[in-house]
């Protein structure tokens, strides 16, 4: 059992108290004393309420769950479903019309459009790589990836391939061309760059005729001298990239105007996660979470570590100095603003236990800790600087419907209050992935029109909940054709129009969910546009290299003129959200839904060994195609409710599932064969608590909590710890 300390009425471990007191508090003015009185004063205050709206989840899910099996057998009608669910209060009156409030934002979130990356901040490694992705090399992200096709003899060598380089310079003039036009010529054909009297002058190799820009206001920095320039800024839709030179360089050398690269102004906003891609199950993992915070908001986290036989540091980039057209120096963040996503409501955790030996819940813990840590950002007692506004940006994910989000309003004042801060420093993020929040999020946004800076969509949570809602509803349409169903396209258009309609328009970001295959960036490069083209503010993506090619998009599309012209669209209809995708049985063959069980239970086991074993949250998790895709939790709750509801309605059999997840279980110890750190499954089954979590999520999937994995993923991961080190 670990130490716990005995605090204001609390046991708290004694890891987390060491680091309250020794690493967090000192700096911040706040004594550790009365901090702890603050988490038991809260706890006594919003415990009962917290507990209360859990309960009303519960109570709302089986009311629905009756009501469909006394119209089983009936037409559907949306109109009298519409009527039962404002019958028992899931569904809100709609609010008089408002704009929010929200004051005090950074102009990464409120005016500019771009890629935001979302990664694990409990992985010091990860969470550094994404906050400098703020800037990423176009040539890298070309060169590196399938964006570039190898044909031709364009293959991706050990070495540098120069054809290969070739095609890579080419699209990025054809970028430069497209997005900065010059006044004549081309920059495939400059020879140098300048400045001179305070714009861009472009040496042209034809001709040696000197061009500046077609519109002139694009050029806003310079780095090095005005007559050669080590590299020139250039803005478009708010965002900056800069040519770099350089005639020593390698590339820049065989370059005609000596250009090394072009730097894009990539990843302008990231959520650092403390929920759905970390595996923090008890004290020393919110530890390492809290610790990896602590260290961006002050500005000195590190992480060691070998690549190619040599030992890196890796830490926070400073922000990037230049000269304006006129010779004045100023400079650009260096860094991607920096949200933290807390836990939601559900869970709790043993870090901290009350007089009774009640857990404290994990989102109460979180909202107070990252809060403490941001106060060395907000007091200026970093090395470098994330909130220029003087603001603490909190996702708040999983809340259903809007009393939810007013409690997390409630949370957020009486934290502030805590540490005297200025109403509505706490910043909100509204994940829409709830139904019970889509169909209310009008008035989910106004419980919190002072303070939100964020929605978003999420196909994968949203349909996890959308399955499990409708459980009793029948059997579901196949996971692999979900995003041609009516609620998803209208629950995406919603979102927005609900977002534009509430005025976050310059004030706010309204985004779009993940890219989850980060091998394949042709097909990102292709498909990804249609997220910006749809008003969308912000996408998520899964990597540094993603963010520098998703932001290409962020140039070919005005987001803000997009937004301006969806505003007063006609909104989607309640009735199309309601629509429930029940097309399990229908145009399916035996062999189609063998195969759609089988690439859920890969899938699913895929992810959880990792998660139970080596308390991996996120990872690039070879589908059953080998085709690597980035898993979180929300990724195992559609597919584990998917196999539960279909398993529920006789769509397939018990034996069918665990053959199936035998057999998938061989097909994940080979795809992991390679490390010698691995447990197998196959080796013993039921003896493999990976294999038996797995199974949990799936036979009892109709009993979880709003179909969460949390709970029996937290169960299995404290059961091999405590397995591990006995």
């Amino acid at each position: 059992m670990p130490k716990r300390i005995q605090c204001a009425q609390l046991q708290i471990d004694e890891e987390l108290h060491a680091l309250l007191v020794d690493e967090i508090a000192p700096g911040t003015g706040i004594d550790p004393g009365a901090f702890w009185q603050g988490v038991a004063d809260i706890w006594s205050a919003l415990g009962p309420e917290n507990q209360r709206l859990l309960a009303v989840r519960e109570s709302l899910q089986a009311q629905i769950d009756q009501w469909h099996r006394e119209h089983k057998n009936e037409v559907f009608s949306a109109e009298e479903y519409e009527a039962f669910l404002r019958a028992i209060g899931y569904l809100h009156p709609e609010p008089d019309p408002f704009t929010i409030t929200t004051e005090n934002v950074d102009p990464e979130i409120a005016m500019v459009a771009g890629p935001q990356l979302v990664v694990p901040v409990m992985n010091a490694r990860y969470a550094l790589n994404a906050a400098n992705a703020r800037w990423g090399s176009l040539y890298d992200a070309l060169y590196g990836t399938d964006a570039i096709e190898e044909a031709e003899g364009a293959e991706r060598l050990g070495g540098y391939n120069p054809v290969r380089g070739a095609k890579v310079i080419a699209w990025a003039r054809d970028f430069l061309d497209k997005h900065f036009p010059l006044a004549t010529g081309s920059h495939h054909d400059a020879s140098a760059y300048s400045i001179a009297d305070g714009a861009l002058a472009v040496g042209q190799a034809t001709g040696q005729q000197v061009v500046g820009l077609l519109d002139t206001t694009q050029l806003v920095g310079y780095t090095g001298a005005t007559e050669v320039p080590d590299s020139v800024l250039l803005q478009h839709n708010g965002l900056h990239i800069e040519i770099q030179i350089d005639r020593t360089h390698s590339i820049g050398s065989n370059d005609s105007a000596g250009i090394k690269d072009i730097c894009l102004e990539s990843a302008l906003t990231t959520i650092q996660d403390c929920e759905d891609s970390v595996a923090a199950v008890d004290a020393q993992d919110k530890v390492a979470v809290y610790r990896n915070w602590l260290g961006l908001m002050k500005g000195d986290l590190t992480d060691t570590f070998s690549k190619g036989g040599e030992t890196l540091i890796r830490s926070l980039n400073p922000d990037r100095a230049f000269s304006n057209p006129q010779g004045t120096p100023f400079t650009l963040p260096g860094r991607s603003l920096l949200f933290v996503r807390n836990v939601g409501h559900l869970m709790t955790n043993p870090a901290i236990l009350d007089a009774e030996g009640n857990q404290i819940p994990e989102g109460f813990m979180d909202g107070l800790f990252t809060t403490f840590c941001a106060l060395h950002d907000l007091r200026g007692e970093g090395t470098l600087k994330n909130s220029r506004a003087g603001s603490v940006y909190i996702v708040k994910p999983k809340m259903h419907g809007p009393d939810e989000v007013s409690l997390t309003v409630e949370l957020f004042s009486r934290i502030e209050d805590l540490f005297e801060l200025p109403r509505n420093t706490l910043k909100a993020g509204i994940m829409d992935e709830e139904r019970r929040t889509t169909l209310n999020l009008s008035e989910c946004i106004r419980r919190a029109s002072e303070r939100v800076v964020f929605i978003n969509t999420g196909f994968l949570d949203r349909t996890g909940d959308e399955i499990h809602t409708s459980m009793e509803a029948g059997a579901v349409t196949a996971k692999t054709t979900m995003k041609t169903e009516t609620w998803i396209n209208a629950y995406e258009d919603w979102n927005v129009d609900v977002g534009l309609a509430c005025g976050l328009h310059g004030k706010a970001q309204i985004g779009k969910g993940m890219w989850a295959m980060p091998d394949l960036m042709a097909e990102m490069l292709a498909a990804k546009i249609a997220h910006p083209q749809a008003g969308a503010s912000c996408a998520w993506v899964p990597s540094p290299t993603a963010a520098a090619l998703h932001v290409t998009h962020y140039h070919d599309v005005s987001v803000a003129n997009i937004q301006q012209e969806l505003t007063g669209r006609q909104h989607r209809s309640l009735g199309e959200l309601l629509t429930i995708p029940l097309q399990g049985r229908q145009a399916l063959s035996a062999e189609e839904i063998q195969l759609e069980l089988d690439n859920n239970a890969q899938g699913i086991l895929g992810y959880v060994v990792r998660w139970v074993q080596d308390g991996v949250g996120c990872s690039k998790v070879p589908d059953i195609h080998n085709v690597g895709l980035m898993e979180d939790r929300a990724t195992l709750r559609i597919s584990s409710q998917h196999i539960a509801n279909w398993l529920h309605h006789g769509v397939v059999s018990e034996r069918q599932v665990r053959e199936a997840l035998e057999h998938m279980a061989a097909v994940v110890d080979e795809q992991n064969n390679a490390d010698p750190l691995y447990h197998p499954m196959t080796t013993d089954l039921q003896a493999s608590l990976a294999f038996q979590a797995a199974c949990e999520l799936v036979f009892a999937g109709t009993a979880q909590p709003s179909g969460y994995t949390e709970p029996v993923l937290h169960a299995y991961r404290l059961a091999f710890k405590q397995q591990s080190a006995g």
